[in-house]
């Protein structure tokens, strides 16, 4: 069963919470978070390169050292304060009319390693050691990572009581048009209920945010092992999480560009393709994939729709009925040799928020050669993969809205 608790959350008050909040370090490059950062914004802390003119290599010891300076001073600033007891916050989202109510709490590191904070991606070694040294230097959590639960009646409820008992700490529409609202539960029953409902469950499941995650646990056990008093109740055995429930959330399509046809001419490519796709050619206008197992490509100015053939994919196996397999085993690997998708420079992933357009985009301007768009993965899809301890391909999921950094910090003290 998993283990949870509410914390002392470091936050900007009120009149500061969307001046303070940024998106998260690894949505935006370090350019366009120069260009983006106020003087009190998050970025700062977590993309501390910015501070230098010109930018500097955001791994190096300066950046790391101008990560602590700042974090400090958002504190001695009093941009950034710390709550005086624990408790558990309501973080709600609000995206085209739609919102998902989640909450920010305290994870326990143990259960990651055990597996019941369960994944569905594999991570790099390089980025893990990088978020690593961010939350080993701060000695905290400074951006949450993204969980979900199978949905608890009870915790919606309880949600639900606190959405509409008061008025929320934080309520705006950042500039992506995006809403967030933050709800501090200060009532200790409540937070003491909750601790206790999710004791009775064996798992979350990571959505977003899989290096952090595996950083912060990594980091939990490192000073698990440099403390001979190590009971498994200090703060550092807890990292920062949003929680939310699983029917409340949305993922979207991810989709490929690939630079070149692997010497092919665009009618060989389609005549290729026939073997195991229904090929329909739909003309100028965007075609995005109506089911699973349907995709869109988009070659020399025109849109086609690719259905897979009965027999090239297996319902029954939980990787097997990806979309993303289907195309990288039939396509990528098959047809245009691309074998490893971590690896090679020859593809690239556009998330789905961007749009259809921008697949066009980039194949138009010469950049790309073909850009293939997927169905979405469902929530139970991905739940099916993480319990059966299977690891999905890579950038297969894409999750909208992203959390806001900012706006609750876990220390690890």
């Amino acid at each position: 069963m998993v283990k949870i608790k509410p914390f002392k959350g470091i936050r900007p008050p009120q009149e500061l919470a969307q001046e303070v909040a940024s998106r998260p370090y690894d949505v935006l490059n370090s350019v366009e978070a120069q260009a983006e950062a106020g003087e009190k914004s998050l970025l700062h802390i977590i993309k501390p390169e910015i501070d230098f003119d010109p930018i500097i290599d955001e791994h190096s010891q300066e950046a790391y050292d101008k990560a602590i300076e700042n974090f400090k001073k958002w504190q001695k600033e009093g941009w950034l304060v710390q709550d005086q007891k624990e408790m558990y916050y309501v973080y709600a989202q609000t995206m085209e009319g739609r919102t998902q109510y989640g909450l920010a709490v305290a994870c326990h590191f143990e259960d990651y390693m055990e597996g019941k904070i369960k994944k569905h991606e594999l991570t790099r070694h390089d980025k893990e050691e990088d978020r690593m040294i961010h939350v080993r230097n701060q000695n905290a959590n400074i951006e949450p990572v993204f969980f979900a639960y199978p949905a608890i009646k009870e915790v919606d409820d309880i949600v639900a009581k606190v959405v509409s008992s008061k008025d929320p700490d934080y309520d705006f529409v950042a500039e992506d048009g995006f809403g967030h609202h933050l709800w501090v539960i200060e009532d200790d029953a409540v937070n003491a209920r909750i601790t206790e409902i999710f004791a009775q469950q064996p798992a979350l499941y990571v959505a977003d945010g899989h290096h952090r995650t595996a950083a912060a646990a990594r980091v939990g056990q490192e000073k698990k092992a440099n403390n001979p008093n190590h009971t498994g109740n200090e703060e550092y055995n807890y990292f920062l999480a949003v929680i939310f429930p699983d029917n409340q959330l949305n993922i979207i399509d991810y989709n490929r560009v690939v630079k070149d046809l692997n010497g092919l001419t665009p009618a060989q490519l389609v005549e290729k393709l026939q073997e195991n796709f229904d090929i329909e050619e739909v003309g100028a206008e965007i075609y995005k994939p109506k089911a699973l197992h349907n995709f869109s490509m988009y070659l020399e100015g025109k849109w086609y729709s690719l259905t897979a053939k009965p027999g090239t994919y297996n319902d029954n196996d939980p990787i097997g009925v990806l979309d993303v397999t289907v195309l990288s085993d039939l396509v990528l690997d098959k047809i245009l040799g691309i074998s490893d998708l971590r690896t090679s420079k020859r593809i690239d992933f556009v998330g789905g928020i961007r749009g259809l357009g921008e697949l066009k985009k980039r194949v138009d301007s010469g950049d790309m050669a073909v850009a293939f768009a997927l169905y979405p993965v469902s929530m139970k899809q991905l739940i099916d993969i993480a319990d059966t301890g299977n690891i999905m391909p890579p950038k297969t999921t894409w999750f909208e809205p992203k959390l806001r950094s900012g706006l609750v910090i876990h220390s690890l003290d």
